[in-house]
Order: structure tokens, then C-alpha cells, then sequence
């Protein structure tokens, strides 16, 4: 599917999708508990479907209600037969989250994973997974498991994926004696890891911690409430924002909560700090133009707000630069390589540093045409660098939006062309 974006600032009103973070996370208790949940979600991608796809293969009952929600019927005990294929796709969450889980239900596994997944760390995860009792096999896009994970002394570093941790959190309490799960250093994204505390907290599940270190008592189920609601993505929602910055009569995203744990609740001051005129509603974020300048962008806490900053930055008036960003080398593309070619691709100038970008704007974009190698947040951010564009915008591939936001080009679509 090809994209043709035409020029210049839009203006209007988006409604978020819901938070795919969130709504993985959700399904997971969802999965583990012992009554039936409803979960809704506004617009199903396909990393929120990945993650269904593999607890219903786990044993979940779980029923699509129309397009923005799922009926989860818990996971039955009992011993499974031979070995079930669950399909991750490009999803590191799903994989990181649901490796431990099959270790805790002794289940013998294949994950199938696409795109750059297979090329994703799940090291020292794995280390850990073994050494308290799995197997675990590479063989191409393919992962094996076996074996009964065991409670114990659980250490993961901080500083490779918060991933490793939530997932280790989901496990834990289904195992049968007190575990301490310690995580060293400092945590990057630890707002994933408070997102995934609030969610088992949300589902009764005990867990104490000092900072450093979790005590889990074993043998917990989940209890969510009948009907549980995944909030506002921030994450989509920055797409829109970073729009909102490039417009006279501005855009507003509704169905944000203010007081989300999502890490990329942070895009408001990051946008003030850039110049725009930010507002919040009692829904939402409403961002119009300012006089835009350059700044320094720590991407270590958002990574994922980084490419549509990147290209709010190429229209700002002087240098931008994204420091602590390494970490987006192992995203679904290289996105300090993707993030810098979608630039150039339409006039813009980006300089990829080892673990940053130098942005230097001053220069108006010309427009042209972008591959997004497959990445859902290049794509999208090359919207972004369309509304300061002088001429049209074309995205190749454009359908790999499914993967976060797939109502994404239809939300843009609805939006109004703002006249000079």
C-alpha cells in the first residue's frame, strides 16, 4: 500500500486509539485469572491481535468483540500434549512477556517470529529463564521452550529491555513458592514497569519492593474486574501533537488521561520545550505552532517518541539532537538509520551518531518519497514531516501502521488542510 500525503499543516480533532501497552498487559491477567474479562481497547492492532493469537493458543478463550475489545475466558489447568505454535509476529513485548509465561504452565512451545524480531536481544532473559529450569532453542525465526520455570533469586539488568522485567512480573506470582526478582542499574523505561505493577495491582496480585528489589509470593491468580478499559495511546497520540505543532489553528487529540503511567505522556513538555503552544483539555491535548527551536531530546525514557519529533525538529529553526538513544537500533528497524533516512528523503538534514541524531533544521522539507523499511513509527512520523513539507509526501509500504495504529491514515485522512 502506497500513502500520497499532500502538503502542509492540517488542523482538527483525533480520538487516541487505545494503548497497545497496555491492552497486552491486560489480556495477559485477563488470560491468568479465574472468571471471564471483558477488555476494551479502541482499535485492535496487530500487536494487540499477536498477543491474543498466543494466549489463545495457550488455552484462553478469547472472542474479538467487533473492532475495539476482546472476551478472555482464563487459562484451564491440566497438562497439555505435544507442542502449540504461538504466532509473536514482529511483537517483542509479546515474545518477552509470554517466553517466562510458558515456562510457569510447563507448556513446550514455538514461538514464530518475523521481521527483525529474531534479530531482538532476549539475552540475559533467557539466561535466567534456563538457569531456573527451561530450555530454550533458537532455530532461525523460530524459538523453542520447554520445561517448568522454578521460584527463586531471579537478577535482570535494568538497562537492555523493561521488558525482560514486566514479563518476569506477570510470571512469578503463578509459581509455586516466593520468588525475589532484583533489577540492577538503572531502569530505562521504567514507566513500562510501572505500567505492568498497575495492572497487577489492578488484579489483586501481591508484590512488595524496596526499588531495587521484588518479593512475589507464589501461587496468585489474577483477578480483574469484569470490564477493564485500555486508556489513550500516548504513543499515536504524538503523532498528532507533533502535527498540532506545525499548525496555525492547531490540532487536538482527545481520550488522553493525564494521569497515565505511559511513558510518552512526557511528548507535551517536549513539545512546549520546542516552542509549540500547548494546552490540555479535560480529554485531551490540544498543540498549535510556536516559534519552534531546536533542543537536546534524552530518548532514554520515550524512545518511541522519537522519530515524530525528529521530524517536528527538521522544521524548527536550529539544531536538535537526540542523545542516549542506542536503543533504537532494535526496534523493527534501525530507527536512528530509519529515523535520519526518512528525513533526507524529503529534504531534510540528519546526522546518525552512534547513539543519536544531530537534526539541523532551518530548511524547509521539499517532500518526496519515504520507505519506512517495514516500521509503523517511521511511517507515521513521515506524516508528520509532511505538514512542513513545500510539496506532496509519498509512504511506500504504508500498511506496516497496522502493527500500533491501524485506523492511522484514516484519522489523517479526516483531518482538514489548513490554508495559508
Amino acid at each position: 500500500m502506497r500513502a500520497l500525503l499532500t502538503p502542509g499543516a492540517r488542523t482538527g480533532r483525533v480520538r487516541a486509539p487505545g494503548s497497545k501497552s497496555t491492552a497486552q498487559r491486560l489480556l495477559i491477567a485477563a488470560a491468568l485469572g479465574t472468571s471471564p474479562v471483558t477488555v476494551e481497547c479502541r482499535g485492535v492492532s496487530a500487536d494487540i491481535r499477536a498477543a491474543a493469537d498466543c494466549l489463545r493458543a495457550l488455552g484462553a478463550g478469547i472472542e474479538p468483540i467487533g473492532q475495539d475489545g476482546f472476551r478472555v475466558t482464563p487459562i484451564r489447568g491440566g497438562e497439555q500434549r505435544g507442542e502449540c505454535l504461538l504466532p509473536c509476529g514482529m511483537s517483542g513485548a509479546v515474545l518477552r512477556f509470554l517466553l517466562p509465561l510458558c515456562g510457569a504452565l510447563g507448556r513446550t512451545a514455538v514461538f514464530r517470529r518475523e521481521g527483525r524480531l529474531p534479530e531482538r536481544p532476549i539475552s540475559p532473559l533467557d539466561r535466567e529463564l534456563i538457569a531456573h529450569g527451561m530450555t530454550i532453542e533458537e532455530d532461525g525465526a523460530l524459538l523453542r521452550c520447554r520445561g517448568k520455570l522454578m521460584p527463586g533469586v531471579y537478577t535482570l539488568p535494568g538497562n537492555v529491555s523493561s521488558q525482560f522485567v514486566s514479563g518476569l512480573l506477570m510470571t512469578l506470582p503463578l509459581l509455586d513458592g516466593k520468588s525475589t526478582l532484583t533489577v540492577t542499574g538503572e531502569r530505562e523505561s521504567a514507566a513500562y514497569i510501572t505500567m505492568t505493577e498497575r495492572v497487577l495491582d489492578l488484579a489483586g496480585v501481591r508484590w512488595e519492593s524496596d526499588g531495587e528489589s521484588y518479593e512475589i509470593p507464589g501461587g496468585q491468580r489474577c483477578a480483574l474486574p469484569e470490564t477493564v478499559r485500555a486508556g489513550g495511546d500516548w504513543s499515536g497520540a504524538a503523532f498528532f501533537l507533533c502535527m498540532g505543532a506545525l499548525s496555525d489553528a492547531g490540532i487536538t487529540v482527545e481520550g488522553l488521561a493525564h494521569d497515565s503511567v505511559q511513558a510518552d505522556r512526557a511528548v507535551p513538555e517536549l513539545l512546549s520545550a520546542m516552542g509549540a503552544s500547548v494546552e490540555r483539555t479535560g480529554s485531551g491535548v490540544r498543540v498549535r505552532r510556536g516559534v519552534l527551536h531546536g533542543t537536546t531530546i534524552d530518548a532514554s525514557s520515550a524512545p518511541d517518541l522519537i522519530p515524530a519529533l525528529c521530524a517536528l525538529a527538521a522544521a524548527a529553526e536550529g539544531e536538535t539532537r537526540v542523545i542516549n538513544a542506542g536503543r533504537l537500533r532494535w526496534k523493527e528497524s534501525d530507527r536512528l538509520e530509519t529515523t535520519a533516512a526518512m528525513l533526507r528523503a524529503v529534504g531534510g538534514r540528519a546526522e546518525v551518531l552512534p547513539d543519536g541524531l544531530v537534526i539541523r533544521g532551518g530548511t524547509a522539507p521539499k517532500g518526496g518519497t519515504v520507505d519506512p523499511r517495514g516500521d509503523h513509527r517511521i511511517a507515521m512520523a513521515a506524516a508528520v514531516a509532511a505538514c512542513a513539507c513545500s510539496g506532496p509526501v509519498e509512504v511506500t509500504g504504508a500498511e506496516c501502521v497496522e502493527k500500533s495504529y491501524p485506523g492511522f491514515w484514516e484519522d489523517l485522512a479526516a483531518l482538514k488542510g489548513e490554508s495559508k
